[in-house]
């Protein structure tokens, strides 16, 4: 009889402990044990996101110059860095990477949202070019066929072409002669076959 009396004290010991208990592990905070990005990673996510910007328009041409720049000189800070390791990152050097590309990241946020974007429907023959010449670079740059160095190539020729298009205009009351509609075509030619070339020369972002 002393027996089951102890059973049935021990069994309601259990019962009192058993929600406080789970109480605890509900309360117990988790921690995350998804690994964190690696710099190779971070750099293929940041092409992506300029890509997709060059494509939908909302990053412009001397936009999208400027961030590949930036991009390139991560590149070869990286480089520079691997070669002073036998090809490898310290944690020092993954550090600050992963800050310039923090930075980065913002400045990719700031310019897709901004007021500046490509105009999407074009009218104009010339517009027209501008805008398919920046889908095809906005496709290089997130399949990796365009490098960082190549995309800031080919968007600082597209620049340099905006550039003497908007002064055309200014001097013309909006619009273009058509000495000066020739001279962009063959400025687009030449970039256009810049873009394939650098779209097809075998290298790719690494």
């Amino acid at each position: 009889m002393k027996g089951f009396r102890n059973l049935v004290l021990m069994a309601t010991a259990a019962a009192i402990c058993m929600p406080v208990a789970r109480a605890q592990s509900a309360n117990t905070p988790t921690t995350s044990t998804a690994p964190r990005a690696t710099v190779n990673q971070r750099k293929d996510y940041q092409q992506q996101r300029i890509g997709n910007g060059v494509e939908n328009g909302s990053l412009t041409a001397g936009e999208t110059h400027r961030l590949e720049k930036q991009e390139t000189h991560l590149n070869t800070e990286e480089h520079h860095m691997r070669s002073q390791d036998n090809g490898q990152l310290t944690a020092a050097d993954r550090a600050r990477l992963q800050r310039q590309q923090n930075h980065l990241s913002s400045d990719i946020y700031a310019d897709k949202h901004n007021a500046a974007h490509q105009n999407l429907t074009p009218q104009s023959e010339v517009g027209q070019r501008q805008r398919n010449q920046q889908e095809r670079i906005g496709q290089g740059i997130k399949s990796g066929q365009l490098t960082a160095r190549e995309a800031t190539h080919t968007e600082g020729r597209e620049t340099a072409i905006n550039h003497e298009i908007a002064r055309d205009r200014s001097a013309n009351g909006g619009a273009l002669t058509p000495g000066e509609r020739a001279r962009v075509n063959r400025q687009e030619n030449h970039n256009s076959r810049a873009i394939y070339n650098k779209k097809h020369n075998g290298r790719a972002r690494g």
